[in-house]
């Protein structure tokens, strides 16, 4: 979420091209610029632009576009290289009350930089800006031969309509953001960013900047890796005190080099970091790899600085360095002691000595790397691109990742959604402790941790998350060398019947199912196992058995539509190990492809996990424990049955006002500027914006308003009701004595008021009354906008032990379909829901409705800092909220899905 204080005014992003270009609001002091760039126009562009060739035209669009303060305008500039490259700006028209309103659309891109999607690219940000301002629609005027810029508007993603009259065509451009726009921004910002990492991973030119004459020292050890790693294209070495190092020309700076490198490595120390920078950038290098660690804020800050000014992609500083493997660049800039074993791996990693680790492991298993890159502390590159190249890289099956924070979650997300869909992507889930967190103020509040707020993402996007490195190294084996479970049935087959035991229970305990053979099928294992074999599952093929036969089971099992996957499990034994009967052969020496994954867990087995080489082409992964193996596997079939599943949309849903919405929390702040909570009319009034479900209420600031309440709430003089005492900050109702059920008739009525009054006096604002309602099963929904990852939505068992049970469930907004049922289903109260014991199901319909609504209320407001609605009584007729409560705080939209490089202040939170 981005604060009211640090929106930025100034924002980089990439063209189709890989380059940078500086997007901001036009100044003053750029008039004489955006005038340049309309007399450097050709007369044909002129007239494209303003329909006739004449001077004075240029004129008057730089003096509009230039000139602060006219109402319903905005106007954004597009510098390269401190030159305005491109300009947009929108007029709102006059519209009579009630109407949408609409904005004229100019744009001008300079001559000579067509088709690097400067217009395109100015005309998302001038959308974004438009939709903060209420605006639903763009007109734009242009001449009918003017393709190139009908090409624009159509191709933007946004619906368009054309309106032909003579040579003049009127577009219509409607700003709903949905999925077809989305899609269409992440496509060109995948071109862009791609463009943009060629110069980082296949350089075609490196120069290492602080390679020491010294042998010990960090630039040498980058350099002789680069020499002997095989770099396919020119090599330099920046040393003002030497000639030649390691076999490479030396020259004293960057500007002495022969030619412009595409990528230089910096080695130097943390003082000298920005002025080399700067020489680079001053010279038109297009990447950098920062190894120095320890740079100050200021230094940091000058490096950031220089590498957004000269559209430099910067990876670090405080790294190990990356390498790429592909052979066009047989790229190896890192201090890594051995070289990356080329394969179809793309590993991204934050920590230098996780990086070292998962080549090491990764090298050793056979499965390499495709590329590398060793991310330090993020000032630019992080593994949202990492991902989008993996994603276009053919030779990469494999993403791996260890991020210890992210920078735009939401986008990360998205990207991980589309990019795991075609290959697995593995992460480690690292910082999981709720240490640091701070107070909560309601349930919602306390019920996200940090950990359930990763989680969301990761089982959103499709990731596998696992708990430490062995763990990832352990899945990427089987994901690497076996094809993906269908489902969690699992065979488990041993030559000793107690090893097989524990191999079930590690896989029962893991969340694997070992149910009982087919009766056919263990028939068929009879007729091929020795005698006394038992062939229920697990598989005792006893000590007794020669590879053929456990060949011979394992296919049948692999075979079988009623086994997902196959584990085998063997200790040496003196009848068979290392001959020609050794059942150890039965996995290496596979005549065909196994249609289900295989994997072994050999307990003699001294590493952690190998590969076994199969006639196959097609290595076993063997595990040196079972719950190694088990965990993989587990790890696979979820993946499998995320992938399996159709993509989710966000449904469309009938009567919400979010304009209205919108007006009720713009009052609110202006009365509170600090933010707060609003009392319970407010809240029932945003509810009711989204026609999220509440019971009949009333509000009473003194006894005989309550009492008329009373009667007003129910339909007779038996029906009973609910008196709630509220302040501002009230949290825990129960907890205080604030609440009292179940009155009946106006004495009652009278005595809980009078109560409530003498027990609380004047800090009680007033009462809220709602008729009692019917039992059900007591439900928590909620909403808390996390900082950092946005608005997340909460589901669980409710009522007043909702924290002390904390059986919740949470998922990142906007909820899909796919998303709301997957929230339904996760906590363990779930069963509780589609029918218990013959009980009917709950109203399914109604609680998918209400999540959604809550999910949509949450992305429209981001000043809604947590929301609380406990109870949530569900029944079998309907879904109510009894209870309310919000907190709202002075925050602007923040559009995670606008193209644009990180900002300064987002790496140094």
């Amino acid at each position: 979420m981005t604060d009211a204080t640090h929106r930025p005014d100034t924002v980089h992003a990439l063209l189709a091209d890989g380059s940078t270009v500086e997007i901001r609001l036009a100044r003053p002091q750029d008039r004489d610029e955006v005038l340049r760039m309309h007399q450097e126009m050709s007369p044909e562009a002129m007239r494209l632009r303003f329909f006739a060739v004449n001077p004075r035209y240029a004129q008057e669009a730089a003096e509009r576009i230039c000139t602060p303060g006219h109402r319903g305008h905005r106007a954004l500039v597009a510098l390269a290289d401190g030159r305005v490259v491109g300009v947009a700006e929108y007029t709102m028209l006059p519209m009579a009350p009630g109407e949408p309103v609409s904005a004229d659309i100019a744009l001008a891109v300079a001559e000579g930089r067509h088709g690097q999607g400067i217009g395109t690219l100015l005309l998302e940000h001038l959308v974004h800006a438009a939709r903060e301002a209420g605006i639903s629609g763009f007109t734009a005027e242009a001449l009918a031969e003017n393709h190139e810029v009908l090409k624009v508007f159509a191709d933007l993603g946004l619906r368009t309509s054309r309106h032909f009259d003579g040579t003049d065509v009127r577009c219509t451009v409607h700003l709903e953001q949905d999925e077809h726009y989305l899609a269409a921004v992440d496509r060109r910002g995948r071109i862009a960013d791609v463009a943009s990492l060629r110069p980082l991973l296949r350089p075609r030119s490196v120069a290492v900047a602080g390679a020491g004459r010294r042998p010990g020292s960090v630039g040498r050890a980058v350099l002789r890796n680069l020499r002997s790693g095989g770099l396919t294209g020119a090599l330099y070495a920046v040393n003002p005190h030497a000639r030649v190092i390691e076999g490479t020309p030396a020259f004293p700076s960057v500007a002495d080099l022969p030619l412009v490198p595409d990528l230089v490595v910096l080695a130097v120390p943390a003082p000298a970091v920005a002025d080399v920078a700067g020489q680079c950038g001053t010279v038109g290098v297009r990447a950098l790899v920062v190894l120095t660690a320890g740079l100050d804020t200021g230094q940091a800050e000058a490096l950031f600085t220089c590498c957004r000014r000269h559209g430099m992609r910067l990876v670090g500083p405080n790294c190990l360095g990356i390498a790429d493997t592909a052979d066009e660049a047989r790229l190896n800039a890192t201090f890594a002691a051995h070289p990356p074993l080329p394969g179809c791996a793309g590993v991204a990693v934050q920590s230098g000595g996780v990086g070292i680790a998962l080549l090491e492991q990764f090298g050793r298993l056979g499965v390499g790397v495709s590329s590398f890159v060793s991310l330090g502390d993020k000032y630019d590159v992080s593994g949202n691109d990492m991902l989008q190249w993996w994603e276009a890289d053919a030779r990469t099956r494999l993403a791996v990742l260890h991020l210890e924070s992210f920078g735009n979650p939401r986008a990360f997300s998205r990207t991980a959604r589309r990019v795991a869909r075609t290959m697995p992507v593995l992460t480690v889930d690292a910082g999981r402790s709720e240490a640091g967190r701070r107070a909560a103020a309601s349930h919602t509040a306390a019920a996200a941790t940090p950990t359930m707020t990763r989680g969301a993402l990761f089982t959103q996007a499709g990731i596998i998350a696992t708990r430490s490195i062995a763990e990832l190294v352990d899945t990427t084996a089987l994901l690497h060398a076996q094809p993906l479970p269908a489902g969690i049935r699992v065979a488990v087959v041993s030559n000793a019947g107690g090893t097989g035991v524990l191999a079930a229970d590690a896989c029962v305990d893991a969340g694997l199912a070992v149910p009982a053979l087919d009766v056919g099928l263990a028939g068929e294992l009879r007729a091929v196992l020795p005698p006394g074999a038992a062939t229920s599952n697990p598989v005792d093929t006893t000590a007794a058995v020669t590879a053929d036969r456990m060949r011979s089971c394992v296919d049948r099992l692999a075979a079988h539509g009623t086994v997902d996957a196959v584990l085998v499990v063997l200790v040496p034994t003196a009848l068979a190990t290392g001959t020609r009967d050794d059942p150890l052969l039965a996995l290496t020496g596979a005549p065909g492809r196994r249609p289900r994954p295989v994997a072994a867990v050999l307990l003699d087995q001294e590493a952690p996990v190998r590969l076994l080489a199969s006639a196959d082409d097609r290595p076993v992964p063997a595990y040196a424990e079972p719950q190694s193996a088990a965990r993989a596997l587990v790890h696979a079939a979820r993946y499998a049955r995320w992938r399996a599943e159709p993509p989710g949309s966000v449904p469309p849903l009938s009567g919400i006002d979010p304009a209205g919405a919108t007006a009720i929390v713009e009052e609110f702040l202006t009365r509170h500027p600090d933010g707060g909570w609003p009392d319970p009319r407010d809240c029932a009034a945003l509810l009711d914006r989204y026609r999220i479900p509440q019971l009949p209420w009333a509000w009473a600031e003194d006894e005989d308003t309550a009492l008329a309440a009373a009667r007003h709430l129910v339909a007779d003089e038996r029906g009973r009701v609910a008196i709630k005492a509220y302040w501002p900050g009230l949290v825990h109702k129960s907890d205080l004595g604030a609440l009292r059920l179940d009155l009946e008739g106006p004495d009652q009525v009278r005595h809980a008021y009078r109560d409530l009054r003498a027990r609380f006096g004047d800090r009680m604002a007033g009462v809220f009354l709602q008729p009692m309602a019917r039992r059900g099963i007591e439900l928590f929904a909620g909403v808390v906008q996390d900082e950092v990852f946005g608005p997340l939505v909460l589901f669980g068992l409710g009522g007043t032990a909702t924290e002390l049970l904390a059986d919740h469930a949470a998922r990142l907004a906007p909820l899909t379909d796919r998303d709301v049922h997957s929230l339904l289903t996760a906590p363990r109260c779930a069963p509780l829901l589609f029918g218990y014991r013959g009980g009917g199901p709950v109203d399914l319909a109604g609680l998918e409705q209400l999540l959604l609504r809550l999910s949509r209320m949450a992305c429209d407001l981001p000043q809604l800092a947590e929301t609380d609605l406990n109870p949530v009584v569900a029944r079998p007729d309907g879904v109510v909220a009894l209870d309310v409560r919000l907190r709202l705080l002075p925050r602007h939209a923040h559009d995670p899905y606008l193209r644009r490089l990180r900002a300064a202040r987002q790496w140094r939170a």
